[in-house]
């Protein structure tokens, strides 16, 4: 199996799925809860596609180049950018368009939460902790140099950070939508971690045994591969719903106010006052 066969047998047929549940909702104008409509859903998407290539481009380029994942020439287009065929940036794209429609319409139809009488701050610091203690597990990995680690330290260390960012930013409001965050992550992750079961079975990528820990799910899957498509997926759904929250622009309006230097802010004053 090709590599773009793949991507238009296995990511072409839900894009149009999600694509044309998004066209019904738009004609039976079914709105975005008002709590989401800091930014609009496209714009929401293209940034996040934009970021997906910019940080994950270097990651997934020194993946290659030492061996880490490796392709099947034979079934690649033959266009490479650095030392990765076209079809993975395709993939990027692609995967984080499917999740962002797919979160967009679990936000336009599970009903909205009320909101939180807490603002969970130390559920936040603990879960920043635990994480922060990971990723340092993942680094002293990578360290140390062993072998088997590699893989999934190398997922890790670079996929923590931003999730680590965005809890740090916006636990309280992810906590408040969790529904969304389980249905978000869970389904995109198994269905695309499945179609991944498949294109190694057909020989389009392959795994180095070396610098994995040889741990299979269902006989066939990696486990780091899984990972991967969690931690995409999670990076995706929390930050579309951070960037789309209301109260995401609210936080950083609350947060410039109170460290804005004082001169900018008589400043300020005093254009208003002339303009009044």
């Amino acid at each position: 199996m090709t590599y773009f066969g793949f991507l238009v047998l296995f990511l072409g047929p839900p894009l149009l799925i999600i694509a044309l549940l998004t066209w019904r909702d738009q004609v039976r104008r079914r709105s975005i809860p008002a709590d989401f409509r800091n930014w609009a859903p496209w714009f929401a998407i293209v940034a996040h596609v934009v970021a997906a290539l910019l940080y994950t481009t270097p990651w997934d380029n020194y993946l290659v180049a030492t061996g880490v994942w490796y392709y099947n020439p034979d079934l690649v287009s033959g266009i490479v950018l650095g030392w990765v065929p076209l079809e993975e940036y395709c993939f990027f794209v692609l995967q984080t368009v499917l999740t962002g429609l797919w979160v967009v319409y679990l936000i336009r139809h599970l009903k909205p939460v009320p909101p939180l009488l807490s603002n969970y701050g130390r559920e936040r610091w603990a879960a920043l902790g635990l994480l922060s203690l990971v990723w340092l597990g993942m680094a002293a990995i990578l360290v140390t140099g062993w072998a088997p680690g590699t893989y999934l330290a190398l997922e890790l260390t670079w996929g923590l950070i931003p999730v680590m960012v965005q809890i740090g930013f916006g636990g309280d409001i992810l906590w408040r939508h969790w529904r969304i965050v389980l249905l978000g992550i869970i389904p995109p992750a198994l269905y695309l971690s499945a179609a991944d079961a498949v294109a190694i079975t057909a020989g389009t990528w392959t795994i180095d045994p070396a610098q994995s820990l040889q741990i299979f799910l269902g006989g066939i899957l990696p486990i780091e591969e899984f990972v991967f498509f969690l931690l995409t997926n999670t990076l995706v759904t929390l930050g579309m719903l951070l960037v789309m929250a209301v109260q995401s622009q609210e936080r950083v309006e609350s947060w410039w106010r109170q460290r804005r230097p004082a001169g900018l802010t008589a400043g300020s004053k005093n254009v208003k006052r002339q303009m009044s």
